[in-house]
């Protein structure tokens, strides 16, 4: 099962079905109810860009500084998802959704 705050390579090409030559990290950010039910998953990617922006949460992945980038997020179908390639640490997870949050207020 895919869960919550997983990072995955996701495969950005036009035809899933193809071999993956478009991937990207992405850290899955639906809450594992949906996860569990439906046939998609809400990612925002990861990157290691330096663009410090308030949607963007610092995080240290894979020995490095990275970002995730919540202006950015989508809806993908599971079968993107190529490979689990780690989780973000607990800090990260409470500023994503506290940002979420935020983003998402009335």
């Amino acid at each position: 099962m895919v869960s919550r705050f997983e990072v995955y390579l996701v495969n950005l090409d036009a035809d899933p079905r193809d071999e993956a030559k478009n991937s990207r990290p992405g850290v899955v950010i639906s809450p594992d109810e949906l996860n569990r039910h439906v046939g998609t998953v809400i990612i925002a990617p990861l990157s290691s860009t330096r663009a410090e922006y308030p949607t963007r949460v610092r995080t240290n992945f894979l020995n490095g500084e990275r970002f995730i980038i919540l202006d950015q997020i989508r809806t993908v179908d599971k079968a993107r998802l190529v490979k689990k390639i780690g989780e973000v640490d607990e800090r990260s997870r409470k500023e994503t959704l506290n940002r979420l949050a935020e983003m998402f207020a009335d």
